[in-house]
């Protein structure tokens, strides 16, 4: 023996490795126990053998990307077949006031995987900027594959990390399996994707499947796989996050009813006539547009989202979106039979929730980088089988957030938290403690650019919701996609490359209000009477108390998400790809 290991039982009385102290004792040194001592001293040693790890909880993450709350029957919706998802939440807690922190897809993961708001880590399409290598050591992959865990990742990576971005190689190297694409992954990964070229099936949610049962199987067989043991060790619990591209737009968009598809995706719901969202407005419809034109600069919008304009596009979409909370709905339930085949389903806790929410055309809007309910507010399910008995089935009103989810599964894995994490636990409502986590919750917009979306920042507690929009003069999408036709300049290069100077602009987004830029235009609404947010109340005289509050709480929430020192972020423009392949 050359060494004595202290280890402190987790609330379940297992061990965490977080909380490990190692001594060297000296070679010379000799030490006499009695048979008695002996036996207590194995009796130890055993129950710190790596077979306890097993003991510990596994865990089960999936994100899906661009569902609103609201698109599955637990959370009202009477028309999408979800009864995998349904019973997952009878048989765990769902959480009715769920928010995310960003409404855009890669802000939002980063803030999932490091329990972050956007303004403390640094990161989006328009930020010019990557995770650097010692940010990302403090994400909840790292730490739990750092303290024993055997971790996967599977399906869509949309967080650029290290040098280079996608191409650093840092998030394959970060999971002991990992069979995901980066970027969009679209319905059909196998025509984008190398990776995913020996899966059995073409459509997206399948080959996500097929990973799902490989990784959960003692022989891996999948080829194509990144993984660095030849099967997952017995004696280790494991973390797998499983990150979807649906029901996002650009899946759905790509959806073509191949033969090869599975009939959910060619006929499910084509035999009805799928109801518009309450509060539609086709574009030619629109009298009175729900933000000023000078705040929300519409006619520069993605073109991928003007299926919203007219309602016989947007009931094929909104119908292919059905079909894919169908699909994923599946994919649950087959999760859940391959737990039980494998002896893991009562030591395994699953979560379900999105990176965000999509307008499909109420009060005429579209997209999503938004503070408004329809892209914030997301579905959130807890399944912990160890959860006492009269906590599971239960739903939650309290409000709780993304980063929260982090912070969650460490608590639960008897592991330490970070001082970097801003998320907190939600382990006390999970096993019944209505005790609130949050009093406010805030949301935020940094992705303002050509595209027409201001800058937003948004509090609220558990009624009202106060929201803040800021100058937008950026310059038109419009403009350069007229300009990049006339001189055959590739619309995309013209469109979504940033450049040095973005990242400038981005840390000015991240600071102006802090350092008292004024809001442009301010939203106030009451969402218990109001969820729909129809009717602003920034000048009703009779809520003027509530505004105050909630200014004041604004001011506390800026200050807190955007938290202390610079972003731990590299440089990752197009000027930067360029330098370092010209290398």
């Amino acid at each position: 023996m050359t060494s004595l290991i202290s280890k402190t039982p987790n609330w379940n009385g297992n061990v965490s490795l977080a909380h490990n102290v190692i001594a060297p004792l000296p070679r010379t040194c000799r030490i006499r126990i009695s048979i008695p001592s002996l036996a207590v001293f194995v009796c130890v040693c055993l129950w710190f053998t790596p077979h306890s790890f097993a003991q510990r909880p596994n865990f089960i993450f999936i994100l899906t990307d661009d569902q609103s709350y609201g698109m599955m029957g637990c959370d009202g919706n009477e028309v999408t077949q979800t009864p995998n998802l349904d019973r997952l939440a009878r048989e765990g807690v769902f959480f009715d006031r769920a928010y995310i922190t960003s409404a855009i897809c890669t802000p939002s993961r980063i803030s999932i995987l490091l329990s972050q708001f956007e303004r403390k880590h640094g990161v989006n399409f328009n930020s010019g900027t990557s995770v650097a290598p010692e940010a990302w050591a403090k994400s909840y992959p790292v730490i739990m594959r750092d303290a024993g865990y055997y971790t996967g990742y599977v399906g869509k990576n949309h967080a650029p990390l290290g040098k280079g971005g996608y191409t650093s190689g840092l998030m394959e190297k970060s999971f002991d399996y990992f069979y995901a694409g980066h970027g969009h992954i679209r319905f059909y990964p196998k025509d984008h994707h190398e990776i995913f070229q020996s899966a059995k099936h073409d459509t997206q949610v399948e080959i996500v499947g097929e990973s799902i049962v490989d990784f959960l199987s003692n022989d891996h067989r999948l080829e194509g796989v990144l993984r660095f043991l030849d099967s997952r060790p017995d004696d280790r619990p494991f973390c797998l996050s499983v990150c979807l591209n649906l029901p996002h737009g650009a899946g759905t968009s790509t959806m073509q009813m191949r033969d090869s598809d599975d009939q959910i995706y060619k006929t499910l719901y084509r035999d009805i006539e799928v109801p518009l969202p309450a509060n539609y407005v086709a574009k030619a419809d629109i009298k009175r547009p729900k933000l000023p034109p000078d705040v929300l600069k519409v006619e520069n919008r993605q073109a991928g989202y003007n299926w919203v304009d007219t309602p016989q596009t947007a009931r094929e979409r909104i119908t292919r979106q059905m079909q894919a909370m169908t699909g994923i709905d599946r994919m649950v339930g087959q999760v859940r039979e391959k737990l039980v085949d494998e002896g893991l389903d009562d030591n395994t806790v699953i979560i379900f929730t999105s990176d965000h929410g999509l307008y499909s055309g109420q009060q005429g809007l579209g997209g999503k980088a938004f503070c408004y309910e329809q892209t914030t507010h997301v579905p959130l399910i807890v399944y912990h089988p160890a959860a006492p008995e009269d906590a599971r089935g239960g739903r939650s009103d309290q409000l709780v957030q993304s980063i929260d989810i982090a912070p969650t599964m460490l608590d639960f894995a008897g592991i330490d938290t970070p001082e970097s994490f801003q998320g907190k636990s939600l382990r006390g409502l999970i096993q019944g403690d209505q005790h609130p986590v949050h009093e406010y919750i805030f949301t935020e917009n940094l992705w303002s650019t050509h595209f027409g979306n201001p800058r937003i920042e948004a509090v609220q507690d558990k009624r009202w919701k106060y929201i803040r929009y800021y100058r937008n003069e950026n310059f038109p999408a419009a403009w350069k996609i007229r300009v990049a036709k006339e001189l055959g300049i590739p619309q995309n290069e013209m469109l979504y490359g940033v450049h040095d100077d973005g990242i400038a602009v981005y840390r000015y987004y991240v600071e102006a209000s802090l350092e008292g830029e004024r809001p442009v235009y301010e939203e106030l609404y009451d969402i218990h009477s109001d969820p729909d947010e129809l009717q602003n109340l920034i000048n009703a005289p009779e809520h003027a108390a509530a505004l105050q509050r909630l200014k004041v709480a604004w001011k506390e929430k800026l200050t807190e998400a955007r938290g202390t020192g610079v972003p731990s972020v590299l440089r990752y423009t197009a000027d930067s790809e360029q330098s370092y392949q010209s290398k």
